[in-house]
């Protein structure tokens, strides 16, 4: 029987209530949630569970060792001490990704190469070879973190972050990260019993989490590798019994999904990448303009869409915000619209709607808000009043 463990998942900022839940239904114990990451514990079938089938995490970390630390040459000490022939060769590659948050250690880039050091000594020591850094594809990625004068050294299970997916072969200008879009699909509130508009889709990456959410498709299926593939234990069987296992979980939504773009390029990439995903039987993209749109189905839907912020494009922000709040009040009835910006002056102040929701997240670097503004059947008052006399 596998033995349990504790790893760390991380995240993006504003997305660990959401992670946790994801970990919890996944099956994880002793779940607890941190800044932009959530602790938990499993067995190394369910780190296989995770990698694959989590859509709010960014990598799994697997600690392997704690410690602390005042100065480089305590880390390089206690580095020294960890077996790391139990983990790699000397024909192997590796990489090191080290992050500080302490007063002693100011350089994450010198951190790096101060843990680098430790591995190549231990090995030339003891061998008389070292295994090479290989900073692209590494046969290891080692993840050290210090806080104060806590070091935690962590073996990377992902290897590339998980927010590539493996769908995604053509981009639109500042294509959405598939995390962030995968997450503020669940923070919508979209579950597939809802019909599902992204009328700006771009390349189709917020439609794509959608469908593979709406019917329980594991996020990550369509990648070609993760970094525990690599590792010394990793067992290929238990491993498809893991991924085959989800996918019996997969069910069929029969929802409407819609994305539409006015650019045909987009729309051209869009259709590539659900194409990529095995999804176009559940997602319809046309290219169209919003503001000439209005809402063709009946029934409770979702509106979900990342429009132009930042340099994306050369726009009249006041009046494209404007036109938004405008189509969405005359031609979208009976939805909750959500979008994200980073843009609240030209932007979000000229929508024209009231706000229900306004969540903070980021874009990369970018503080935004995710907003959510609902839509009714004739007037708000009209909506009250009916539900009054029911």
């Amino acid at each position: 029987m596998n033995q349990n463990f504790k790893m760390l998942a991380k995240t993006l900022f504003g997305f660990e209530e959401l992670l946790a839940k994801e970990l919890r239904n996944l099956g994880a114990t002793d779940v607890k949630i941190g800044v932009r990451n959530v602790s938990f514990v499993g067995d190394i079938g369910f780190m296989y569970k995770a990698n694959l089938g989590l859509r709010t995490a960014v990598r799994i970390l697997k600690p392997i060792r704690k410690f602390k630390v005042q100065n480089e040459d305590d880390l390089y000490r206690q580095l020294q001490t960890i077996k790391w022939d139990n983990y790699i060769d000397v024909n192997s590659t590796f990489s090191v990704d080290a992050v500080a948050n302490a007063e002693n250690f100011t350089h994450s880039h010198y951190l790096s190469l101060k843990t680098k050091d430790a591995i190549v000594d231990y090995f030339r020591d003891r061998f008389g070879k070292r295994p090479n850094v290989d900073l692209d594809h590494p046969d290891l990625k080692i993840n050290v973190h210090i806080y104060r004068d806590d070091c935690t050294v962590s073996l990377d299970s992902s290897g590339d972050s998980l927010h590539k997916r493996g769908y995604r072969s053509a981009t639109n200008i500042a294509p959405i990260n598939e995390v962030l879009a995968a997450g503020l699909v669940l923070l919508s509130g979209y579950d597939g019993t809802q019909h599902f508009i992204d009328p700006m889709c771009g390349s189709g990456t917020i439609l794509i989490e959608a469908a593979m959410i709406a019917n329980n498709i594991p996020a990550n299926i369509n990648r070609r590798e993760f970094g525990f593939e690599k590792w010394n234990d990793f067992d290929e069987d238990l491993f498809e019994v893991i991924r085959n296992s989800l996918l019996k979980k997969v069910r069929e939504s029969n929802r409407e999904i819609i994305g539409y773009d006015r650019a045909s390029s987009a729309v051209f990439k869009a259709t590539d990448n659900v194409e990529n995903a095995s999804l176009e039987e559940f997602i319809t993209v046309r290219q169209d303009n919003f503001f000439k749109t209005k809402k063709e189905i009946e029934g409770k839907t979702i509106v979900l869409f990342n429009p132009p912020y930042g340099e994306r494009l050369e726009i009249d922000v006041p009046v494209f915000y404007k036109e938004i709040g405008n189509t969405l009040k005359q031609g979208y009835p009976n939805t909750n619209a959500w979008l994200i910006t980073s843009d609240f002056e030209n932007g979000l102040k000229n929508v024209g709607l009231r706000t229900s929701k306004r969540i903070k997240v980021y874009n990369g670097k970018l503080e935004c808000r995710f907003v959510k503004y609902e839509m009714y059947e004739g007037s708000k008052k009209a909506k009250f009043q009916k539900d009054k006399e029911m």
